[in-house]
C-alpha cells in the first residue's frame, strides 16, 4: 500500500447524519477513502455501519453532510447512479441469480446496447475478468452449484466489470469456512493491488487486523476514531467500540435466586448453533449476548418451539421436555416475546384488548362458545394499570400507541399467559429512554415475583445492567457465561468477538 498522504481520496464522506423517525442513525460522521487501501468499518450492533454504506450506494440520502468523489460533490440517488461512480457492494449472502450462468451473472447490470447478446464476447470477456483474480470457474456453469466462496467471487467480478474504484464488503466473511476466508483475502489483496478501494465491514477482530491497513470505529452513529492498523490495538478498539456507561440504564434489583427452573444441554441446530449450554434459576435475569449472526435470537425460537432444536436436551422444572411447537412451550410456562412486534407480536389494527388477550383467548369464551367482552376487557384494564400502557382506552387500536406503550402491550399479552419462563427478544429496541426504563422496571418486578427471565439484547449495556449472569455466543456458537460481577463491557465483547482466551466463563 502507497501512504494515503502521497494520493487523493477517491471517496469521502464528510459530516454525514441521517434520522429515521426518532432514531439518529449517524450524527456527524465522516469516512475517507483511498485508492489500493483496505479500510476496516467496525463498531457494535447499531453503530450506523449499515446504514452509512445505504448512503454511499444510493440506498437512503443523508440529510445533512457532504459526499466527495475524486474531490468533487456527488449526490448519489440510487444503487444504480452508485454503480456509475464506481461503488458497489457485495454482502454476507451473495446477491446472484442462480438459474444464470457465471458470465451472465457478472454481466446481469449492464445496459444492453440492441437486442442481441454477443454471448462468444461475453464468455471471453467474463474469462478475462476471473483471470484478473486467478479464479478458475466454467463461465457457463449454472450459479446454483457455486460455492458460497465462489459465489462472492462472481460479485468481485461483476463489481470489475463495472469498472469498481469503491469495493463494499459488508460481512463477507460471516459464512465462509477458514479456507474460503483465505481464498478471499486473495481476492482482496489483487484488488488491492490495482488501486481498488475498499471499505470491510467485519466483526472477527482477527480478520480485521490481517487485512485492513485502516480502522475506523463508530459507535451510536458517531465517529469515534480513525488509525492506520499498525496504531491500533485490540483492547483499545474494544474500548472505543463499547464506550457507554452500563450506569446509564437502570438496573436490575438483587433477588435471592430461586429453584433450578430450565437446564439446557448440547442444544443444537444443524447449521444454525451447536452444543449451547445453560442454566436457568427463578427469579434470574439470564442475558444473552453477542454481534449480529450471533444466533441469540435462534436459540430463543428453539426453546420456544417456533424452530425446535434438533439435538440437546431441554429439562424443564426437573422434567424433560420435547418443544416442538409453541404450544408444546406454552402448556410448559415458557413464553416469547418477539424482537419484531409490528410484524409478528401484535396486529396492529386490533384493539389493545384483543392483543392481551389472543393468545388465551379460550379464557374468555362463556360455555356457548362465545367471547365474553367484559372479562377481556377487565384484564387489559388490569394489565393497563399494571404497566402503565399510556392510553385513553383499552379500546383503542393497538398501532395508535407509540412504541413504549406496543412493547408494554406485547409484554401484557405473554404476562397473561401466567408463564414461569419469559423470554425476552430486543424488548426495548426502537423505543425511547423514558419507555426504555419503564420497561426495565417491569423486567426487574418480575424477576422478584420469580419468574425466569431470558433477555437477548444487542445492547450490551442493557443486558450488563439487568442480567444476574451473561451467555455470550458468536456465530452460533457459546462463547462462555459470565457472572454478574465479572461481566465487563470488554470482557463480553471480547468473548462475542471470538477472543476466547480472554474469557473468564463459569460453568452453565
Amino acid at each position: 500500500m502507497v501512504e494515503t498522504a502521497t494520493k487523493q481520496p477517491v471517496l469521502e464522506m464528510q459530516h454525514i447524519s441521517k434520522r429515521f423517525d426518532a432514531t439518529q442513525a449517524l450524527e456527524d460522521v465522516s469516512l475517507t477513502l483511498y485508492p489500493g487501501e483496505v479500510h476496516a468499518l467496525i463498531g457494535e450492533n447499531g453503530a450506523g455501519k449499515s446504514t452509512l454504506i445505504k448512503i454511499m450506494t444510493g440506498v437512503h440520502r443523508p440529510d445533512t453532510g457532504t459526499i466527495l468523489l475524486d474531490g468533487r460533490p456527488v449526490h448519489i440517488n440510487n444503487s444504480q447512479e452508485a454503480q456509475t461512480f464506481g461503488i458497489a457492494a457485495i454482502y454476507q449472502e451473495p446477491m446472484i441469480f442462480p438459474d444464470l450462468n457465471v458470465a451472465e451473472n457478472i454481466f446481469i447490470s449492464h445496459r444492453s446496447r440492441g437486442g442481441v447478446v454477443n454471448w462468444g464476447r461475453m464468455y471471453k470477456d467474463a474469462e478475462a475478468i476471473l483471470a484478473q483474480l486467478d479464479v478458475r470457474l466454467d463461465v457457463r456453469m449454472p450459479a446454483r452449484g457455486l460455492t458460497l466462496a465462489a459465489q462472492q467471487a462472481v460479485e468481485i467480478g461483476k463489481a470489475i466489470s463495472l469498472k469498481v474504484r469503491v469495493l463494499i464488503m459488508d460481512e463477507p466473511t460471516a459464512s465462509l469456512s477458514a479456507h474460503e476466508v483465505d481464498q478471499l483475502f486473495r481476492l482482496v489483496n489483487t484488488l488491492r493491488s490495482q488501486g481498488v478501494a475498499i471499505l470491510f465491514i467485519g466483526h472477527r477482530m482477527e480478520e480485521v487486523f490481517r487485512i485492513a491497513d485502516r480502522v475506523t470505529v463508530l459507535r451510536d452513529g458517531k465517529f469515534i476514531s480513525s488509525r492506520p492498523k499498525a496504531d491500533v490495538k485490540r483492547d483499545q478498539v474494544i474500548r472505543e467500540m463499547v464506550g457507554r456507561d452500563a450506569g446509564d440504564f437502570f438496573a436490575k434489583s438483587e433477588v435471592p435466586r430461586g429453584d433450578l427452573l430450565m437446564s439446557v444441554r448440547g442444544l443444537g441446530k444443524a447449521g444454525v448453533f451447536t452444543d449451547v449450554n445453560f442454566d436457568v434459576y427463578q427469579g434470574e435475569v439470564l442475558g444473552f449476548a453477542g454481534l449480529i449472526g450471533a444466533r441469540r435470537t435462534d436459540v430463543g425460537l428453539a426453546l420456544f418451539g417456533i424452530e425446535p432444536a434438533d439435538t440437546g436436551e431441554i429439562i424443564f422444572e426437573g422434567k424433560p421436555a420435547a418443544i416442538k411447537a409453541p404450544d408444546h412451550a406454552l402448556k410448559l410456562g415458557i413464553a416469547y416475546v418477539t424482537e419484531d412486534r409490528r410484524g409478528l407480536g401484535l396486529i396492529m389494527p386490533m384493539s389493545i384488548t384483543t392483543n392481551i388477550t389472543l393468545p388465551t383467548l379460550r379464557r374468555y369464551l362463556s360455555a356457548l362458545g362465545l367471547v365474553q367482552r367484559p372479562s377481556e376487557q377487565r384484564t387489559a384494564e388490569t394489565y393497563r394499570k399494571q404497566l402503565m400502557i399510556r392510553t385513553p382506552s383499552v379500546a383503542l387500536e393497538v398501532g395508535k400507541l407509540s412504541g413504549g406503550n406496543q412493547q408494554k402491550v406485547m409484554l401484557s399479552k405473554w404476562l397473561n399467559a401466567r408463564p414461569k419462563l419469559l423470554i425476552l427478544d430486543e424488548p426495548t429496541r426502537g423505543i425511547d429512554v423514558r419507555a426504555k426504563a419503564e420497561v426495565h422496571h417491569i423486567i426487574s418486578d418480575l424477576a422478584a415475583e420469580g419468574l425466569g427471565i431470558i433477555l437477548i439484547s444487542s445492547d450490551l449495556p442493557e443486558v450488563l445492567a439487568m442480567s444476574d449472569r451473561v451467555l455470550v455466543m458468536r456465530e452460533g456458537r457459546q462463547m462462555g457465561i459470565f457472572d454478574r460481577k465479572d461481566a465487563s463491557q470488554e470482557r463480553v465483547m471480547t468473548a462475542a468477538m471470538g477472543q476466547q482466551e480472554h474469557a473468564e466463563a463459569v460453568q452453565p
